[in-house]
């Protein structure tokens, strides 16, 4: 078929000299891809014919443009469906196609009038007659002013069509009988001498394989594992975060966050309903949380409030991963006499939040955790920098903060330079003494920590101002594909 539509092109060729690629889809009553495609197979064979790309602009009418040819325009409709004693609107409006903008436009051109002394609003006709300048307008487009055309692409009555097609003419080596090339040099060819009369098919050394079918990994995906090369770099250790469920009690409690503070509010936390509580607690250091909580302790007063057990129960889908930062310290300590450590993860957090640019309910927190002996805020501070600057950040600011379980406390704040303005990329600050001494951790050992997103630095490093553009159902698929190799300037 392919060979035939190819012969047939060549014919019309040598009777007329040249043709387009469009014309020839009607003159043969094909497809034009096929069209294109024994154009491709021609312009192989040397210099049979030459061909042009050839891009031109036209209008063409919309279905609802068509509708106004074929019954005239909207107004035009409405005005003709009035009796000479008036309608009621209401019965416009269900009888007359496209009857809202069609009375829109007629009463904006004078053409009828309403009617409310009955108390029910007829619609009459102002004018004995019309004439129906959009239908004639829309008949020939050829004529219409740059003003009437973009007037009815406004009422998407006309659109402009772009339409590609190829221009071809005939080459220097024209035939209409073309010898097929070969596309193999095979053994036969090569045993009986053949290949010394055949011509053959030249190679594309230009053309490109086949796409793979492959998977791509998402932005976050590269930035999260250069995040955990620098935490091995800086030799910290990774936590199970494999646990997207928390009890309260490892949440907020361990954390020496009283029971009536708002993050544990519903408003604020996913909680579970099924199932609803946790059962199972290391019942010693459960009743040391509960005692720091309500009566005080290791130099604390304490919340001074009936701590209850059943919040502390409730599961819910963890707000942050400062949970197992809990949990780890704790098991720590149950092995037996304290050695220095440097934890961190990198996992999904939940929280109950507004979406906006920067927001999410659903995100990423990175935890960086060091226990040592004596460690002070300036530890805290030299290890941030540090870290940041294997990010490639270097513009960095801290802001006091409060953290129930952490004092002191800092926000840590970025330059976003899409965004133009100072973002908070996270949180840091020295685990209190209420938190700790529960676990048995000696009095002189001390605990930073800081927690950051990691969708907030994806979209530094990405140049992504709005975080629905990076996660979510608005997601470019071709960003995926084609984003780079994270690479942080270390």
């Amino acid at each position: 078929m392919a060979k035939q539509l190819s012969d047939q092109i060549l014919d019309y060729l040598d009777k007329h000299g040249e043709v387009n690629s469009v014309k020839l889809a009607d003159i043969f009553k094909e497809n034009h891809q096929k069209i294109i495609g024994a154009i491709k197979s021609l312009e192989a064979i040397g210099d049979l014919i030459t061909t042009k790309q050839v891009t031109e602009r036209k209008w063409e009418l919309t279905s609802e443009g068509q509708h106004v040819v074929n019954y005239g325009s909207h107004e035009a409709a409405v005005y003709n469906a009035i009796p000479n004693g008036g309608i009621a609107q209401s019965e416009i409006m269900q009888s007359v196609p496209f009857a809202k903008i069609g009375f829109s436009k007629a009463l904006s051109s004078g053409w009828i009038e309403i009617d409310k002394t009955s108390g029910t609003v007829i619609v009459k006709k102002k004018v004995p007659s019309i004439t129906d300048v959009t239908q004639a307008h829309l008949k020939d487009l050829t004529n219409l002013t740059d003003r009437l055309r973009n007037d009815y692409k406004k009422r998407k009555l006309i659109q402009e069509v772009v339409v590609k097609f190829v221009q071809l003419e005939k080459g220097p080596n024209f035939t209409t009988k073309v010898e097929k090339l070969e596309t193999e040099l095979t053994a036969d060819l090569l045993v009986n001498g053949a290949w010394q009369t055949k011509k053959f098919k030249p190679y594309n050394f230009s053309a490109l394989g086949a796409t793979l079918d492959v998977g791509h990994l998402h932005p976050l995906l590269k930035v999260r594992t250069e995040f955990r090369k620098i935490f091995l770099e800086m030799g910290f250790t990774e936590m199970p975060t494999n646990n997207f469920v928390e009890s309260s009690f490892w949440n907020f409690d361990a954390l020496f966050q009283p029971q009536q503070h708002p993050a544990r509010d519903a408003h604020d936390t996913f909680f579970i309903s099924e199932p609803s509580c946790s059962t199972s607690f290391p019942m010693k250091y459960l009743e040391k949380v509960k005692k720091v909580h309500s009566e005080g302790g290791y130099g604390s007063i304490g919340y001074r409030y009936d701590w209850k057990i059943e919040e502390a129960q409730k599961n819910l889908l963890r707000t942050h991963t400062t949970a197992v930062s809990a949990r780890m310290l704790y098991n720590l300590m149950q092995e037996g006499e304290f050695k220095p450590v440097k934890y961190f993860s990198i996992d999904r957090v939940f929280r109950n939040e507004t979406l906006d640019a920067t927001h999410l309910a659903e995100f990423h927190q990175i935890e960086g955790v060091v226990a040592d002996y004596n460690l002070t805020l300036g530890d805290l501070i030299g290890i941030l920098y540090e870290f940041f600057k294997k990010l490639g950040i270097t513009q960095l600011q801290f802001k006091p903060a409060y953290n129930p379980y952490t004092e002191p406390s800092m926000e840590i704040f970025c330059f976003h330079n899409g965004l133009n303005k100072w973002i908070e990329i996270g949180n840091s600050g020295m685990f209190r003494p209420e938190m700790l001494l529960p676990m048995g951790l000696p009095e002189n050992v001390n605990v930073i920590a800081w927690g950051l997103s990691l969708e907030r630095p994806t979209m530094i490093k990405y140049g992504i101002n709005n975080i629905r553009d990076l996660v979510g159902p608005k997601v470019d698929m071709e960003m995926v594909y084609k984003s780079p190799i994270c690479r942080l300037n270390k």
